[in-house]
């Protein structure tokens, strides 16, 4: 059986940056295709050169042995080409030794000097670069039988090390510059995958607050008129029992399913989508767990398509009735609780909860946290609208959110 092709080897990019922009401890990025490519065109150049150098010997008549072990070494360092990678100083020190007596090895003395170039610090570069430079001397005192190049060849040689030597600094430098911007491509989808785990922690933290304040506070009413009435009728002592027993198996699923999301982490995609959020057209159920309750609440609807309100906006406004209706059950539990809601395409959703302005203390003994209004002005900004509440001329308190629904 054939193993798995790695996508790495279709990868356009060389093998060493793929390696340092992935950061795999386990295993390295072997070859690409274009790394396989490259060494073959290198390792025909460097063949190139040998032929060329052999042809030229012959025309300068050179005596056969010296030739004959010129080219096997040329043949050897040209193998050696497909090591470059590999052992790129050990590559490029063997074929600098080599070249002293090895003219033919001259094409695959730059092409390890370009690897070295690439892959190594120019701290490692610069003593092999200086080693290169003495070759051409040191090949006169050991090959006395190869002829003198003349001030131009000898110009033009050093031109062509000196081009081949900056294009492999310049082809480290651009790695570099491709590694380190992987790195913060990296980095910076991190930062986005931690902002979004924690604005889904923070919209978790809202959605428990609204929901959990709203089903504790029936309780918590619930078990004081159970308390306060001991004498009740069998049936309102019933219905208040479930009313309690309702409201505390809803908290404890939702607490369930909050505490296991932030357990587990925020990524659900694996798993069974969250349970339908409210919209506005949930509000008749939730006015009549309110009036179950015991509260007085007036529901002036003036709007004849719900169906048609976006998604996100019904929930910010479920939401804001919601936890008005429980600042009033804390705050005014005795008094009437006005609710009006007005739903138009292209004037928006308009809410409007007016309950008797509360004591300084709650009646109903309910604790809270003092921050539902702020979270309520946030969501409500977060949706584009804006919200107000405060105490009116007549002596309500009033809380008023405007939500914008665009028209098509």
């Amino acid at each position: 059986m054939m193993a798995p092709a790695d996508p790495q080897d279709r990868s356009p990019l060389p093998a060493g940056v793929i390696s340092d922009a992935g950061n795999d401890p386990v295993r390295p990025a072997g070859p690409t295709a274009r790394d396989r490519l490259v060494d073959a065109l290198c390792f025909l150049l460097a063949v190139g050169v040998t032929v060329l150098t052999l042809v030229d010997s012959r025309a300068q008549h050179i005596a056969p042995a010296p030739l004959a072990v010129d080219l096997v070494l040329g043949g050897l360092c040209c193998l050696g080409v497909w090591l470059r990678r590999r052992w790129p100083v050990g590559l490029a020190v063997v074929v600098g030794l080599v070249s002293v007596y090895s003219t033919s090895a001259a094409g695959a003395a730059l092409i390890a000097l370009f690897t070295v170039a690439v892959h190594r610090r120019f701290a490692v570069v610069a003593p092999i670069v200086a080693g290169y430079a003495l070759v051409p001397f040191l090949t006169l005192l050991v090959r006395p039988d190869v002829p003198v190049a003349n001030w131009s060849e000898i110009v033009l040689g050093v031109v062509f090390a000196a081009a081949v030597l900056a294009w492999g600094m310049l082809v480290r430098a651009r790695r570099q510059s491709l590694r380190e911007r992987a790195g913060r491509v990296e980095a910076e989808q991190e930062l986005r995958v931690a902002e979004a785990r924690q604005g889904e922690r923070n919209r978790i933290a809202r959605e428990m607050h609204d929901v959990l304040a709203h089903r504790l506070s029936l309780l918590t009413l619930h078990a004081g008129a159970l308390e306060l009435r001991p004498d009740a009728a069998p049936e309102e002592v019933a219905r208040a029992a479930g009313v309690v027993r309702d409201s505390a198996y809803q908290a404890l699923e939702d607490l369930r399913e909050v505490i296991g999301v932030l357990r587990t982490g925020v990524d659900r995609s694996d798993e069974t989508p969250e349970r339908p959020q409210p919209t506005l057209a949930d509000l008749p159920d939730l006015v009549d767990q309110s009036r179950r309750a015991g509260m007085r609440v007036r529901l002036d609807w003036q709007t004849d398509a719900l169906s048609a309100v976006p998604a996100g906006v019904g929930r910010s406004a479920y939401r804001i009735v919601q936890e008005g209706l429980t600042n009033a059950r804390k705050h005014a539990p005795d008094g009437e609780v006005a609710l009006t809601v007005r739903a138009t395409p292209g004037d928006g959703v308009t809410v409007e909860i007016r309950n008797p302005y509360p004591a300084e203390t709650s009646p109903a003994g309910i604790p809270g946290a003092g921050i539902g209004l702020i979270g309520l002005t946030e969501r409500a900004a977060l949706a584009g609208g804006r919200l107000e509440h405060g105490p009116t001329p007549a002596g309500d308190f009033r809380l008023r959110a405007w939500l914008p629904w665009p028209t098509l």
